[in-house]
């Protein structure tokens, strides 16, 4: 902007431009409208600069145009804005629009470019705001976390925050409670009486609901296995502007249904087409199951086999786009997408049955319209990566024949090669090892309140474990990638700067703290040792775990309880959306690595926590990366939600 003010001023001084019809430039006599288009070439440090330089520009720039702009591409970077409740950006004065935009940009710069701060101020009681920034009552060491509890003489099977003042808590007796945080009590509960386990929640903010299913088997085992389930809805009332009464939430059963066979998992994919989805896993033919409800509220529902083959290695979710649901199914090397049109499936309705020993019966194979894969672009790790996890090797049984035709175990000792890949257009998957299996993975919709004109993303988070049969300790790596919806194949070859199914990783082996899940009837059946559940969590482009903290001499040893423990952090390099189907890795300015090149590797973090929080008695974590909040369960009936920037 100066160099145009500059050279205006130039023009003049050698008479070029008549001073009787060129007034004297100066920043007060620039239209909105050209200022407005200055400051969409700005990132939030210079206009923060910009607004500084006098008053004129101060007024001019903090304007709604110009922090929606900001906000757009804040959201275009897929990072989110910490809003409160169930608003939306449209529901936000300036001021607020103001802040919202400034909290957002700090949060990210925070948890790109160094370790997340605890946010001061972030929890402050009424009537204990700060003065001049001095917080008052004696409460600054404490603002930036708060202690809630968790239901009495319950313990926390799971926890999901739904909105900055809202959680589900669901309990290992089989209640599923709505809880205010800020308020510090249960607001809404719904009790089975029994454990149920809690399968998907997807938050709607336009609806001002959150939905759920609950499962538990009922009887049998594989293909025959019945399933009941229960849809629910939690549903937040709007609070009229004429009344100061406090209208809580509340539960209501939406559909109930049962399966057959094995469910992978149950979505609810489209709450206002009333479009619910379960993948099944079909022993028989070893394939995938479509189970669907076109529309919950009627009697009716699709069950196909898509003669997709099921494989053990391979993560699978779904989602609708245009008018088809789509499986999506991620191997080691690529993902694919297949396409079952709604207009399809509807050919193949079948109608309930009303007796109460009915359940859905498999009518028909019904293959996929089309499918499309994409390969995942795999980096250069860094040298530390391309080393054993283990000191001691990791060796397989092999049996052999020998003499007398007796079977002689034998040890192999795994070799692995320390050189890290050399071609840069046709690199590996590193962890296509055998010995490092799927343990966890995550499918993250963006599920934030965003703009009409922002285009979606999805990502995905796959942590991968490696034990030791011998000390039976476990390490882990975390990879990390984005895609769309469709696979974007439009590329014969790969644009170089096209970040989507670019992995990023935490190559460096790390050890995450696992809790024992309860055994279930089959598990016991089957004589299945106990679930060893990772604590970790994923949100979009970020992941928080507890990790043991051991040392190389403790290396052979088994783990014990009360080793050292620390809370981990990673924020993945961000992405830029340039439209459907394509992004680029996106810096906090907007470009890329010096040398245009990506950076594959996320940095770990290691985050601060209370004095008076025991990372042993943790049984239960989340990430609301929307917030910068960490959310810890521990046993004592508490949780603890840690605030950063």
């Amino acid at each position: 902007m100066m160099f145009m003010l500059q050279d205006v001023i130039g023009l003049r001084e050698r008479g070029w431009i008549p001073s009787t019809i060129m007034p004297v430039p100066s920043l007060q006599n620039i239209p909105y409208d050209l200022l407005l288009s200055i400051v969409q070439h700005l990132d939030l440090a210079d206009i923060y600069a910009l607004q500084s330089t006098c008053k004129y520009l101060r007024y001019g720039i903090r304007t709604r145009p110009v922090y929606r702009e900001l906000a757009a591409s804040l959201l275009r970077r897929c990072r989110a804005l910490p809003l409160y409740g169930f608003n939306q950006i449209s529901d936000l004065s300036t001021d607020q629009l103001v802040e919202v935009v400034n909290h957002a940009a700090r949060l990210e710069r925070g948890w790109l470019t160094r370790t997340p701060r605890p946010a001061l101020n972030a929890f402050v009681p009424k009537g204990e705001e700060p003065v001049d920034g001095i917080a008052m009552g004696g409460t600054k060491p404490k603002c930036w976390y708060k202690v809630a509890r968790t239901p009495p003489d319950e313990e926390v099977d799971w926890l999901f925050p739904i909105t900055a003042g809202y959680m589900i808590c669901a309990t290992k007796s089989g209640k599923v409670v709505c809880w205010d945080v800020h308020r510090d009590v249960g607001i809404a509960e719904w009790n089975h009486g029994e454990r149920w386990e809690l399968l998907w929640a997807r938050v709607e903010f336009e609806r001002r609901a959150i939905y759920f299913t609950t499962a538990k088997v009922l009887r049998g085992r594989d293909d025959e296995k019945v399933m009941q389930f229960e849809l629910m809805q939690i549903h937040f009332p709007e609070q009229t502007s004429d009344s100061d009464e406090q209208l809580d939430p509340y539960f209501s059963t939406l559909r109930s249904f049962k399966t057959l066979g094995i469910v992978m998992n149950v979505f609810t994919l489209d709450p206002e087409a009333r479009l619910l989805v379960g993948l099944m896993r079909i022993s028989r033919f070893n394939s995938i199951g479509l189970y669907v409800l076109l529309d919950w509220n009627k009697e009716e529902y699709v069950f196909v086999d898509t003669a997709i083959q099921w494989t053990n290695t391979a993560n699978w979710s779904c989602i609708v786009c245009d008018g088809s649901i789509v499986i999506h199914s991620e191997e080691a090397t690529f993902a694919c997408q297949h396409f079952f049109p709604l207009s399809a499936l509807s050919q193949h309705v079948t109608v309930f049955n009303t007796s109460p020993s009915f359940v859905p019966r498999m009518t028909t194979r019904l293959k996929p319209t089309r499918s499309i894969s994409r390969g995942f672009i795999f980096p250069v790790l860094p040298p530390e990566s391309n080393v054993l996890p283990f000191l001691q090797p990791i060796v397989h049984n092999i049996l052999i024949a020998g003499s007398a035709n007796q079977i002689h175990p034998i040890v192999v000792p795994q070799v692995q090669d320390p050189t890290p890949p050399t071609d840069v257009n046709n690199l590996p998957n590193p962890w296509i090892d055998r010995l490092w299996y799927p343990e966890s993975a995550g499918c993250v919709r963006q599920w934030w309140p965003t703009l009409p004109s922002i285009p979606r993303l999805r990502s995905s988070a796959v942590l991968f474990s490696q034990r030791h049969p011998y000390t039976n300790v476990t390490k882990y790596v975390l990879a990390q990638h984005y895609f769309t919806v469709p696979l974007s194949t439009s590329n014969a070859e790969t644009d170089a700067s096209d970040a989507t199914m670019r992995m990023w990783y935490v190559s460096v082996p790390f050890e995450v703290v696992c809790v024992s899940d309860e055994v279930t009837e089959d598990d016991l059946t089957a004589d299945a040792p106990p679930r060893q559940r990772p604590l970790f969590a994923v949100d979009f482009g970020h992941a928080v775990w507890l990790e043991h903290v051991r040392t190389a001499d403790e290396e052979d040893e088994e783990p014990y309880e009360r080793r050292q423990k620390r809370l981990r952090f990673v924020s993945f390099p961000g992405v830029r959306l340039e439209g459907e189907g394509y992004a680029v890795w996106s810096g906090i300015s907007g470009g890329g690595g010096p040398d245009g090149t990506f950076e594959m590797e996320g940095t770990v973090r290691t985050l601060a926590i209370p004095e008076e929080l025991d990372l042993h008695e943790v049984n239960e974590i989340n990430l609301d990366q929307s917030q910068g909040i960490v959310i810890l369960s521990v046993r004592q009936g508490k949780m603890f939600i840690l605030s950063y920037e």
